[in-house]
C-alpha cells in the first residue's frame, strides 16, 4: 500500500510540473512584418549592365531574355543598361550611354565594390553578381517576389506625337528617395561588325533608351514628359519606374506601363 501511495504522489507531482510548464513556456513570436512572405505582392527589378563590345555579355543577354519570357505575368522588371566604356575597344554600341556607366558606378559605391564589370546584374538595388549566373538570378527573383514592398508606385502614361507624358504617384516612400523613369525598347537586334563580338548578330531585350531621375515632393505625385525617338511603335516600347533610396540604392517600389495604360505596384 505504501508503494502505491508513493507512486500516486509521484504521478501527481509530475502532472503538476507539466501543467505549470504549459503556463511558463513562452509562446512562439509572431513573424515580423515586412519580412519575406509568399503572398505574391513582391517584385524583382533586374538591372543588367552589358555591352555589345563584351564577348562575355551575350550569355547574360540571353538569360534575361528567357526570364522575360518565363516571368512575363509576374512583377519582374528587366532593365538592360548598355554601358559606354567598351566603345573604345573596337565597336561602338549604338545603345550605349555614359549615364548608364555612371549608374553602374553608383552601384559600386552603394555596394562597396572595388570596380565595375560586364556583364553585371543588380537585383532590387541590393544584390549584385555576374550576369550569366542563372541560379543566382533565379534565387534573387524568388526572394524579391516573396518580400513585402516598402512603398507603392502608380504610373499613368499617355503618348503624344513626339513625347510621352507620365503621371506618377508614390505612397510610403522614405526620405532621400528618387523616382527613376526609364524609356525601354522591348527588343532589338544588332549585327556587330568589329570588336570581340565581330561577325555576330546579337539580340537584346528591355533596352533602356532614356532615363530620367526625379526628386519626390512631399505628396509623392507629379507628372513629367520624355521625348521619344522618331518612328516609335507604341507596342514595342514601355516605361518602367523605380522608387530608389539614394543613401543605399535599395529599390522600394517598381511599376511599368505601356503608352496608354495605368500600372500599379506596391503594398
Amino acid at each position: 500500500m505504501r508503494s502505491i501511495k508513493i507512486f500516486a504522489l509521484a504521478a501527481g507531482f509530475v502532472t503538476a510540473v507539466m501543467v505549470l510548464a504549459a503556463f511558463i513556456i513562452p509562446k512562439a513570436k509572431a513573424p515580423e512584418k515586412n519580412k519575406m512572405i509568399a503572398d505574391g505582392k513582391g517584385f524583382a527589378v533586374i538591372e543588367l549592365f552589358t555591352s555589345e563590345g563584351c564577348s562575355s555579355c551575350p550569355p547574360a543577354d540571353e538569360l534575361v531574355a528567357r526570364i522575360q519570357k518565363e516571368d512575363k505575368d509576374k512583377q519582374v522588371y528587366i532593365l538592360a543598361f548598355h554601358v559606354d566604356y567598351w566603345n573604345r575597344l573596337g565597336w561602338k554600341d549604338v545603345f550605349s550611354n555614359a549615364d548608364y556607366s555612371k549608374r553602374q558606378n553608383e552601384y559600386a559605391n552603394w555596394l562597396n565594390l572595388q570596380s565595375v564589370y560586364t556583364p553585371q546584374i543588380v537585383v532590387n538595388g541590393k544584390k549584385e553578381f555576374v550576369g550569366s549566373e542563372e541560379g543566382t538570378l533565379r534565387n534573387a527573383i524568388t526572394a524579391g517576389l516573396r518580400t513585402n514592398p516598402a512603398a507603392a508606385l502608380t504610373l499613368n502614361t499617355q503618348k503624344g506625337q513626339d513625347h510621352i507624358t507620365i503621371q506618377y504617384r508614390v505612397n510610403g516612400a522614405e526620405k532621400n528617395t528618387d523616382l527613376l523613369l526609364a524609356l525601354v525598347q522591348k527588343a532589338a537586334q544588332t549585327k556587330v561588325q568589329r570588336g570581340e563580338n565581330g561577325g555576330r548578330t546579337l539580340s537584346h531585350v528591355q533596352i533602356v533608351r532614356k532615363m530620367q531621375s526625379l526628386a519626390l515632393n512631399a505628396g509623392g505625385n507629379g507628372s513629367t514628359t520624355i521625348a521619344l525617338p522618331e518612328g516609335v511603335n507604341a507596342q514595342d516600347w514601355e516605361v518602367i519606374g523605380l522608387v530608389q533610396n539614394q543613401n543605399n540604392g535599395e529599390i522600394l517600389a517598381a511599376a511599368k506601363a505601356n503608352f496608354t495604360a495605368t500600372a500599379n505596384m506596391g503594398k
